[in-house]
């Protein structure tokens, strides 16, 4: 059962979640920003990442050096990320370090410091972090087949940005973008674990009461021309593995067709959760997984995937597969072809379906474990949509039919709304 809720509107728009677990004393404070790559335009492509890197450069009551300290001491963890709608940043610590969490949270909303030294010095960072992935021949596919999938929607730009852009961003760029959009009312605070409601609400309320709510800034909402034929993406560089990918158009969280899709990806490749944080922390059940019954059991392939996000906007839906030793990209593109048309054709069984949600409401309870992950998905949820669709999950998922997953693969893994990546290495640098 999920934990009660109170939720709560600070008078400067703060929207405050509180949920009371007391299996532990232990409390998870994340504070989310309605600010991801999506809201960046042209010359600006990473700047939310290097916003959040930057939130963790000192405040003005908090001294660089001991920002990662004040948790420590209390034997917590801390972190951030940023993604396409969303930046956030946690501490998960115990109960007595709440008002500590609170404050650095607070901090961070309104008073960091951007000093140009250290903007520079970051740049430097992000810069380095960016070329590693590049190096990476699977980060550097789905960078690139992501961007070919996309041609209006900045969902196209990957959240670290573009280099062109990284090197020509200033100290004002950086500031200005936090100013805009680290107001309390683009914000929700969540804090779950081992409190008393009504106490923890006070306490948010005497750490963000005083911050100045700011103009909440607009979302632009950005539609994407139907696709209307097969795109291809091939990278050739040294390297020692193959690998194909294929993205497909996605419907957004709310959509109907999301959950249908969401089967399908298990009966292809395996049950999944919805939680970003924490999706690599548990293994997907495969062995029944048509992909991997026709890719790896067969050894065309070493390990194969798939990747639905619950996104605010339509997204996509990848597979991915890595070849085994020998195979050619075009036996691995053609065995994973004939599963996606078998799969569009025929539909799935009654006994794929029943399997498929099994494993689904599996990793929907491991997507709950902890006052870390609870804390989590009601922010994440509440940045794309509405925190109480965290608790509906299981009741969307019931509701999917095998003629829902029928139609919804028909519609979106057609072979004309594809976009397909191959990565060959090659011994010779000339490409």
């Amino acid at each position: 059962m999920p934990p009660p809720i109170r939720e709560a509107t600070l008078d400067n728009g703060l929207t405050v979640l509180i949920g009371e677990v007391h299996t532990a004393p232990l409390a998870s404070v994340w504070c989310w920003y309605r600010v991801g790559s999506r809201d960046e335009g042209p010359g600006l492509t990473g700047v939310s990442h290097w916003v959040e890197h930057m939130n963790f450069k000192g405040t003005v009551n908090i001294p660089r050096d001991q920002v990662k300290g004040i948790i420590e001491q209390f034997g917590g963890t801390w972190n951030g990320y940023t993604w396409i709608d969303q930046t956030t940043y946690i501490e998960t610590a115990s109960t007595d370090a709440l008002d500590r969490m609170l404050f650095i949270e607070a901090e961070r909303m309104d008073k960091c410091l951007y000093e140009p030294a250290e903007c520079e010095s970051e740049r430097t960072v992000i810069i380095s972090e960016l070329q590693g992935g590049e190096n990476d021949p699977e980060q550097l596919l789905d960078m690139e087949l992501t961007a070919a999938a996309f041609k209006v929607h900045p969902y196209r730009h990957p959240t670290i940005g573009w280099q062109a852009d990284l090197e020509r961003m200033t100290r004002d760029d950086l500031y200005g973008h936090y100013r805009r959009y680290y107001r309390p009312s683009n914000a929700t605070l969540v804090v779950v674990g081992d409190v008393d409601a009504d106490d923890a609400l006070r306490r948010v309320e005497q750490a963000f009461g005083g911050i100045d709510a700011g103009a909440a800034p607009e979302r632009a909402t950005w539609t994407e021309p139907a696709q209307a034929a097969e795109r291809r993406v091939t990278l050739r560089r040294d390297g020692t593995t193959a690998y194909l990918k294929m993205a497909f158009h996605a419907p957004a969280f709310a959509d109907p067709a999301f959950f249908p899709l969401l089967v399908a990806d298990a009966v292809l490749c395996g049950g999944s959760g919805l939680n970003i944080w924490s999706s690599g922390r548990v293994p997907r059940p495969q062995r029944s997984a048509r992909l991997y019954k026709a890719l790896v059991d067969t050894g065309l392939a070493a390990a194969v995937g798939g990747s639905l996000a619950a996104t605010a906007q339509p997204f996509l839906y990848s597979l991915h597969a890595t070849a085994a030793p020998g195979t050619a990209l075009t036996a691995l593109e053609e065995a994973t072809t004939k599963e996606i048309e078998r799969l569009a054709t025929d539909g799935i069984t009654d006994a794929e379906l029943t399997r498929a949600k099994a494993q689904l409401r599996a990793r929907f309870v491991y997507d709950m474990d902890g006052v870390t992950d609870i804390a989590h998905q009601l922010g994440y949820f509440a940045t794309i949509g509405r925190w109480q669709d965290a608790f509906t999950i299981a009741d969307r998922l019931a509701a999917v039919t095998t003629e829902d997953v029928h139609r919804v693969a028909r519609e979106v893994l057609a072979p004309g709304k594809r976009t397909i990546g191959w990565f060959e290495p090659v011994a010779d640098t000339w490409r």
